[in-house]
């Protein structure tokens, strides 16, 4: 598999993300999901909506989001709503709730690693084409947030946001955390079923990562840790494994001190195994070439 491109900018604004959105030189076609973090209630981090408005505007988006799996604000579509309203996500754009009404739409898993379905939001079939906007930073379970989660989590329903963490084993959302596989399942899982909905849209997605506001807690945290590192920049491309691998890098060959706190995280949970596993899958891959945009 040849080199995939990545092009990244360092300064990060919002006319900038539009800036590498339109170097990409994708068009994303007919309605347009964005798939994004709105944050969970409390969390400090997570990129505002004022932040992303140019872009999703410069693609006429909908901004899509799924139910959670665990205690918070976004467990049920009632309080997730309500939290939407409170974050003025709906104050600037349409926001659907992709999983509110069931049933889920299942992706299968061709050749996967642990998981032979993928359950999403079942509004997910409303939608021609996908910008995945993801706000790269850690994560407690993952190890990193990047693109690869925002496709498997991100878009995987409440109850499938369960069968992914379960390793395939359950989709109540209340009985996995006692039993949890073994990590590797976990990280597997993630990437079998990001592959699934890279398959579904095939060439209509192209990913944007911002490398600000880097905690090593993720935008899903009500009580997250502040930033340990400076901001790095914002990153496109058409390959969600290779965006993620080079935002990995970018933090590695960092001279900043707040970076051996960052992959600790990273490292601790085994994170890059999941991009590892994702380009062993195929849909995308670990070599890439990184273009300066000025």
């Amino acid at each position: 598999m040849k080199k995939s491109k990545v092009y990244f900018c360092k300064e990060i604004t919002p006319e900038n993300v539009v800036k590498m959105y339109k170097v990409l030189g994708r068009e994303l076609p007919g309605k347009v999901a964005v798939k994004l973090h709105s944050g969970e209630e409390g969390n400090q981090n997570y990129l505002r909506p004022e932040f992303v408005k140019p872009m999703v505007e410069y693609v006429n988006g909908t901004v899509v989001e799924c139910n959670t799996a665990y205690e918070g604000a976004r467990n049920t579509s009632e309080k997730h709503k309500k939290l939407l309203e409170e974050h003025n996500w709906n104050k600037y754009f349409n926001v659907d709730l992709m999983d509110e009404e069931g049933p889920d739409k299942v992706l299968p898993v061709e050749n996967g690693k642990v998981l032979k379905e993928n359950f999403v939001g079942k509004d997910i079939e409303k939608y021609d084409s996908m910008l995945v906007l993801s706000h790269f930073k850690g994560h407690p379970m993952g190890g990193y947030g990047g693109a690869l989660k925002q496709l498997s989590i991100g878009c995987a329903s409440s109850e499938g946001k369960a069968w992914i963490h379960s390793a395939g084993q359950s989709k109540d959302q209340y009985s996995i955390w006692n039993n949890l596989p073994e990590q590797n399942k976990f990280l597997e899982s993630m990437a079998d079923a990001a592959g699934t909905v890279v398959k579904y849209f095939g060439d209509k997605i192209a990913f944007i990562n911002i490398m600000a506001n880097m905690s090593v807690d993720c935008d899903c945290c009500a009580v997250a840790e502040d930033p340990c590192m400076k901001d790095i920049g914002i990153l496109a491309s058409t390959d969600p494994i290779a965006i993620d691998q080079a935002c990995i890098d970018l933090v590695k060959n960092s001279d900043d001190p707040g970076k051996e706190h960052f992959l600790e995280r990273v490292n601790s949970r085994n994170g890059t195994h999941t991009i590892d596993a994702a380009a062993e899958l195929g849909f995308g891959t670990k070599e890439y070439e990184l273009i300066n945009v000025e």
